[in-house]
């Protein structure tokens, strides 16, 4: 990007303008104790602080003024200084004006709710002799210091901009450091991120792996830069590649200041798939599904109903509860500690490892074969299964048959490739049922519906390995035909009489399915999900705080498989 330069600090600007922003309602003879409770020492009456009550009305309005004021006339020092975190703050304000070559900024307070202010932001960026306004939200919050009761603004890098998530994040202007990519469906469509709000981070991740081998001249743009530099680039930029994990985000552009060329990149997904994920994911809260052909591995369709936010369906880490019962009842027809029709136990109550482990609703099944604790999703069928297994076996079975707990997926943007790690008396017990230390996402569950419909495992992608020569993992061993005979028989029961069929009643034919609701600390609801096959498709989707995987997932699931691909 060349010599960066300040394009100014913005003294002299006007004030922050706050008129009647700000709710402050005291009681008559409050404020004076108050104020000086939130200026830190003793308050009015000779008490300590009162650093365990949250800041006044009046508190949260001087300390959001002070730094919001400092901050839009460029005194960085002043503003740092009105923050819980001085050195943070003061670093990322320089890196806010210096390296995302922000000035002329104008700030616009909001109605306070409660300790938090609303602002809205509009200031110009400029870089090698291009000017364009910037404008967007944020928000900040006021707490008090614990050690002295001081009322401050907390700083967290979201309040200079709400992409700024991490620690290490910071904006940057200059000469990008990857040309722009335009990604084509399968076909050969173009995927334009207008029609398809959740494939921008997928492009952006794309461009961040393909941009300099697909043909692209990069232009001038400001960008929300993910992780921690870790080298500069041939024109002295901020090198694209960040010391990150496969899981972490690509950088994300927020202004184009002048356009560059891009080049294509021709991916797996299907317009019409990614059009009904779409159209799932919108009209719900917190919901992601992913699509993708067993046969290959091709991914068909990514979908979030959050496409600003992070990637949850290729990225995320959460308990997929039930549906993890698919890889354990593999291990255990494997292991002859279960048959399709033989009777299995599912008693209300099952404690094992110091903890009493229930079903919902704390039925029970009594004589009933394992083909009706699955389909009705006993947690007590397969804890009771525990004490006959060695602490490594659900780890083995779920990176030996289903290749997941690697991280050897390359699947050519950053994902995440599950998590099943060797657990010890209950621990172990809850990975069995996808709770404890399991971690999954709808990618991850999908490829899980894909191996057991075919047996094999194939590592999932997004983009053609002979692009760039790149190894697809691959799992040690395949299921035993009659093993995936028997499983297959287990999620169609599931699919047409069990927990999944009011929501593949509409699918049909060669179809298997199996649901999920996964506890959450401190959440009301359990994050729902639902993974199915149907031929040469399978899905898997989560909808967090969405409650019975079977109502929330369950139909975004039969719907895209509906759409086919």
């Amino acid at each position: 990007m060349g010599q960066r330069r300040s394009d100014g600090t913005g003294r002299g600007t006007r004030p922050v303008l706050w008129g009647a922003v700000f709710a402050v309602i005291v009681a008559g003879g409050a404020l004076g104790g108050y104020a000086l409770a939130d200026g830190g020492g003793t308050s009015a009456d000779g008490k300590p602080p009162l650093t365990d009550l949250p800041p006044s009305p009046e508190g949260v309005r001087t300390a959001a003024r002070a730094f919001l004021d400092a901050w839009q006339r460029g005194d960085t020092g002043a503003a740092a200084a009105g923050t819980d975190d001085a050195k943070a703050a003061r670093a990322a304000l320089t890196g806010y004006r210096e390296e995302g070559r922000i000035a002329k900024v104008r700030l616009t307070p909001g109605r306070a709710s409660g300790s938090t202010v609303p602002f809205s932001v509009k200031a110009e960026v400029s870089y090698g002799g291009k000017r364009k306004p910037l404008a967007y939200e944020s928000k900040l919050s006021v707490v008090r210091r614990p050690a002295d009761g001081k009322v401050l603004v907390g700083w967290a890098p979201s309040v200079l901009h709400p992409q700024l998530r991490g620690e290490h994040d910071r904006l940057l202007t200059g000469e990008a450091g990857t040309p722009p990519v335009k990604a084509v469906d399968r076909d050969g469509k173009e995927l334009d991120t207008k029609k398809f709000p959740s494939l921008a981070n997928v492009v952006d991740g794309l461009r961040e792996k393909y941009g300099e081998k697909s043909g692209g001249q990069a232009g001038i743009e400001l960008r929300a830069v993910h992780g921690e530099e870790d080298g500069k680039d041939k024109k002295g930029a901020a090198a694209a590649g960040r010391k990150r994990g496969k899981e972490d985000q690509p950088d994300t552009t927020l202004l184009t200041l002048s356009e560059g060329t891009p080049g294509t990149v021709r991916t797996t997904l299907s317009a019409t798939s990614q059009a009904a994920a779409e159209k799932e994911v919108a009209s719900r809260k917190k919901a992601s599904v992913v699509v993708l052909r067993p046969s290959t591995g091709e991914i068909l369709a990514v979908a979030n109903s959050e496409p600003a936010g992070f990637n949850t369906a290729l990225q995320g880490s959460l308990a997929p509860g039930s549906t993890m019962k698919v890889i354990t009842s593999s291990m255990l027809l494997e292991k002859k500690l279960a048959e399709v029709n033989r009777k299995h136990p599912c008693p209300k109550y099952f404690t094992y490892g110091g903890w009493k482990f229930q079903n919902d609703d704390k039925f029970e099944i009594k004589d009933g074969p394992f083909l009706a604790s699955f389909a009705r999703s006993c947690n007590t069928a397969f804890i009771s299964q525990a004490p006959k297994l060695s602490d490594g076996d659900l780890t083995a079975q779920a990176q030996e048959v289903f290749g997941l707990g690697r991280d050897n997926w390359a699947i050519g943007v950053p994902s995440f490739d599950g998590a099943v790690p060797v657990q010890s008396d209950a621990q172990m017990a809850a990975s069995l049922i996808g709770q404890g230390a399991v971690r999954m996402n709808p990618l991850n569950m999908a490829s899980v519906a894909a191996t057991a419909s075919t047996g094999t495992f194939r590592q999932p992608y997004l983009v053609s390995p002979e692009l760039d020569n790149r190894a697809l993992a691959k799992a040690s061993r395949t299921m035993a035909s009659g093993t995936v005979k028997s499983l297959r028989e287990l999620m169609r029961y599931t699919a047409t009489s069990g927990t999944a069929a009011q929501a593949m009643a509409s699918v049909g034919g060669d179809m298997g399915a199996k649901t999920g609701s996964a506890e959450v600390d401190g959440q009301q609801e359990p994050n729902g999900w639902f993974t199915a096959y149907k031929g040469d498709l399978a899905a898997s989707a989560v909808v967090q705080a969405g409650g019975h995987g079977g109502d929330s997932a369950g139909p975004v699931v039969a719907a895209v498989l509906r759409a086919g691909g």
